[in-house]
Order: structure tokens, then sequence, then C-alpha cells
């Protein structure tokens, strides 16, 4: 798997840019915000976007998308089943806040918890993991999880925003991406990746 990761948006939130080696296709997770430099390293590499997949609906990973998917009109929006009503309403997304713009955005697809998706030869599962949002969810691929805003090194998502729960995503980490295996590498939301091996032992959060 080709990976590149942009800071993007006023929050600088991790932004990924992942492709299949052989077919070059290709998929962009939480565009935070317009970035030229990604807009470049995806020309220059000759990738094809087929899809934008959100994590959740906050404002701060969703900013880019408009712009997005305006520069890959062959692109499908992706996002979780249950987080539908948090991007559409700008209220709930806090996009306003966090980015200026008000926006209601509607997926092209809506994925549950075990479903799969081919990009060139890569298998993307996606993972339900309620906690920060209720549709949080994760992308795992090969040997590796785009855990959003679920997991980060030694910690995990914040809690207290409505809809929040931190049951739910101390539930979703220890039955969800705790049962990965321990090399997995876990790409984050924000802050630098990590395992899950090292979260098992270090977290003290879960």
């Amino acid at each position: 798997m080709i990976l590149k990761k942009f800071l993007s948006g006023p929050l600088a939130v991790n932004c990924y840019v992942a492709a299949d080696e052989a077919t070059k296709k290709a998929f962009i997770v939480d565009p935070g915000g317009h970035n030229a430099d990604m807009v470049n390293y995806i020309r220059e590499n000759k990738l094809q976007i087929e899809y934008i997949i959100l994590t959740h609906g906050h404002g701060d990973h969703i900013g880019g998308v408009p712009a997005a998917l305006e520069e890959y009109p062959g692109s499908k929006l992706v996002a979780c089943l249950h987080e539908k009503a948090i991007l559409e309403d700008p209220n709930m997304n806090m996009s306003k806040m966090t980015g200026g713009v008000a926006l209601s955005l509607k997926a092209d697809h809506y994925v549950t918890d075990g479903q799969s998706l081919k990009v060139g030869d890569l298998n993307l599962e996606f993972l339900h993991t309620p906690g920060h949002t209720p549709g949080g969810m994760c992308i795992y691929v090969g040997d590796a999880v785009f855990s959003g805003d679920t997991l980060f090194l030694q910690s995990i998502g914040r809690t207290d925003f409505p809809g929040s729960s931190y049951l739910a995503i101390k539930e979703s980490i220890e039955n969800k991406l705790f049962t990965l295996p321990d090399d997995t590498t876990v790409l984050p939301g924000h802050m630098a990746p990590t395992t899950i091996g090292f979260e098992k032992e270090n977290n003290p959060f879960v």
C-alpha cells in the first residue's frame, strides 16, 4: 500500500492518501481542509481517487470534502450509516466553529460494521467504533488501521461532546481494535502513529 499523510484544515487533522501500488487506485481519509501539497502529490503519482472516506463527521475532519469532491469528480463519499445525522447537521458537526463554513454532507455510500470495500487489490474493512461520535468508524487495511479520533498514541478521542460516551469508546477499542494483531499500525486522526500492541500495554484510558 502506498501511504502518505498530510496535515489538513485549521486543526491540522491527519489526512491520509492511500493507494494500491499495482493499479494506482486510491482513497482519501478525513480531508480536514484543502491541501495543495496533497493535490500535487496525487497528480504527480498519477493516483486515481475512487473514494473519500470519513472516520466521523466532526467539522475538523470534513472541511475539505467539498474541495476534494470537486477536484476528483469521479470519487464517492463514504461514511458510517450511524453518522448520517451528524454529517447532515452543521450544528451537530460543528463545521462552522472549526472551519468557518457550515457544512451539510450526504455520503454516496453509508456503510455498517463489518462491511468491506475494494480499492484496486486493497481490501478495506469498516469497523463501527462508537464513542467519540455515534457513527465513528475505523478502516482496517492490510497491516494498518485508520483510527480517526477513536484511538491515539496513549490516548483516546474526547467523550465530552453530545452523543459521545466514554464507556462506548472503551468498549469499541477493547472489542474491535484490540482484537487486531499487535503489530497493526494505528494511523490516528491526530498526533503520531502507534501500534495496537503498544496501546494494549501503555494506554491509560482503556
